[in-house]
């Protein structure tokens, strides 16, 4: 073969791999939906929000913000807080927080005040929501290590700073018992028992960490003086642990062992009661040559890891599971400007990681058949801060953020979850193996309820770069009668978004009340035209749509 036709049949055939691949991403996206095949409950593992200044709980735009939360939910939303039992003012700032719960007179003798703590939970009951009542962390007068005690940590500090005496065992375990005990009395007689038996309790946070100063036994120590006093106080309260973090299952799996088997410190007896099991899961991005590279693998692996170890406990199938916190990294309070890897926040990029992300969490707990009952985002809202700083907040001075519009999408799927597939979803085992690098993942998540329908596409990518819409069919099977209503809700560059607003407005720090009015308006979720009737053939309706990367949509199904 001569040495041109060698190079044409090289050029043919990379033209033509180069076509194929280019066919292969621009053919129209196909998505199935059956009506008639269940695949589960779509259990609201969503409603779980978290943050670490719980003071911000009762400030005016963190009122405003859990009443929009409240109020996007059809069951009651779960709401963890650090920082519950810590001294101090109660006044907030960034990674602190204070109730004063706890403090000694001169003979050491314990004093309680309830009064920061009671208007924290006041704000979520009267909501309609329910305490995941984090039990910590150390008050000064108890804590074997209690100096230095008050932090001012900033982003761009190194984050150990935050640890000081609040994250040291107690010097006396009868004396935190005893507290523990009292505050759970305390919200009985405050709240009543039905309604505190509705909430969970659980104690301290990531314990694997440098948020416990103590060894893995005293944990385990503090876990059984803690599991006895709320008992005592009553009887059928739900706690549990231990919500670790990173590379946590062993340290989990040693815990869980203790609850099963293990000597208890505080009864002597065999085992502790272990109503719920938690955990975190984070991603991981990164910058790569200037652009934010999610890790949406980092995040599922983890999720998976530990599940694979929960399931290795046969007895623990039914027990419920919640991943206390579930984002994309792991400091909420940490901003672009200190960490630009974490742009991802403001815009469209963190509602379809969001999306994407909690239908594989359906996904792997169907796969171990666990009872996972809740997924925590920790993300709230930061008081008084620059607006749009990058923080991972779900709104920005009461201007709500893209990704809150994927909860309302949530709050609007009901009943049973159904099969929906895609030739473009990646599969599970491929996302834990590789991440989401290669074409976008547009997928769906579909759920029916008894006169009505939902399906939730996106199309998301690790890569925060612009890519153009793709046609998208969704062919939704196991219609009966006539015609359906369809309507549609979308969030993109133009929709559901007050974060391009807030650009194309020259990216104001003191908008006016005009404009504060106009993104107001801009980060509500938004209705795409107006509802379209559409005929039934065959027992079904063929929905065309156009998504680019890292939009997210809704089509609501009514007949």
């Amino acid at each position: 073969m001569s040495a041109k036709n060698l190079k044409l049949m090289l050029l043919t055939g990379l033209l033509a791999c180069f076509s194929l691949t280019r066919a292969q991403v621009t053919a129209p996206v196909t998505i199935q939906v059956d009506l008639r095949k269940p695949a589960g409950p779509m259990k609201p593992i969503w409603a779980w929000f978290g943050y670490d200044e719980p003071n911000y709980t009762y400030m005016k735009d963190g009122k405003k913000l859990l009443t929009e939360i409240a109020q996007l939910s059809p069951v009651p939303v779960f709401v963890r807080a650090h920082s519950l039992l810590v001294t101090g003012d109660g006044k907030a700032a960034l990674k602190w927080g204070s109730t004063n719960v706890y403090t000694e007179d001169a003979n050491g003798k314990p004093v309680y005040q309830w009064n920061i703590v009671d208007s924290i939970f006041d704000t979520y009951v009267k909501r309609g929501m329910k305490p995941l009542a984090q039990i910590g962390f150390m008050p000064e007068a108890l804590s074997t290590n209690p100096e230095p005690y008050r932090h001012h940590w900033k982003p761009g500090d190194p984050y150990t700073d935050i640890i000081t005496g609040w994250a040291y065992p107690p010097k006396d375990y009868d004396k935190w018992a005893e507290l523990v005990y009292q505050w759970v009395k305390h919200s009985v007689a405050r709240y009543g028992e039905k309604e505190v038996l509705s909430w969970y309790w659980e104690v301290w946070n990531e314990p694997n960490s440098p948020y416990w100063k103590g060894t893995k036994e005293e944990f385990f120590k503090l876990y059984d003086y803690t599991v006895m006093a709320v008992k005592k106080a009553l009887p059928g309260v739900r706690i549990g642990g231990a919500d670790v973090t990173g590379n946590g299952i062993k340290w989990l799996n040693d815990f869980i062992n203790h609850c099963l088997t293990g000597t208890n410190y505080a009864t002597g007896k065999t085992g502790t009661p272990l109503d719920i099991i938690l955990f975190h899961a984070k991603g991981s991005p990164k910058l790569v040559n200037g652009i934010v590279r999610m890790d949406v693998r980092a995040q599922l692996r983890n999720i998976n890891d530990n599940f694979k170890m929960i399931a290795s406990h046969p007895e623990l199938k039914n027990t419920p599971i919640v991943i206390g916190e579930s984002d994309p990294e792991g400091c909420a309070a940490c901003g672009m400007a200190t960490d630009p890897q974490n742009a991802y926040r403001n815009g469209t990029m963190y509602s379809s990681y969001t999306a994407a992300s909690f239908a594989r969490k359906y996904q792997l707990a169907d796969q171990y058949g666990l009872n996972l009952i809740g997924a925590v985002t920790w993300a709230f809202e930061f008081e008084d801060q620059p607006w749009f700083y990058g923080f991972r907040d779900l709104a920005t001075n009461g201007v709500d953020k893209p990704v809150l519009n994927v909860f309302r999408m949530f709050g609007k799927m009901k009943g049973n979850r159904v099969e929906a597939t895609s030739n473009r979803m990646y599969a599970l085992n491929n996302i834990l193996d590789s991440s989401i690098r290669k074409t976008s993942d547009i997928g769906a998540l579909a759920a029916k309820g008894s006169r009505e329908a939902a399906v939730m596409l996106w199309s998301y990518h690790d890569n925060d770069q612009f890519a153009a819409p793709e046609t998208v069919q969704v062919n939704v099977n196991g219609l009966t009668g006539v015609t359906v209503t369809v309507t549609r809700f979308k969030i993109d560059q133009e929709h559901s978004n007050a974060y391009t607003v807030w650009k194309k407005m020259g990216s104001p720090q003191k908008p006016t009340a005009a404009q504060i009015s106009r993104l107001q308006k801009a980060g509500q979720l938004q209705q795409l035209g107006q509802p379209q009737r559409i005929t039934v053939k065959n027992n079904k309706v063929i929905i065309p749509s156009a998504l680019a990367r890292q939009d997210v949509e809704l089509l609501k199904i009514t007949w």
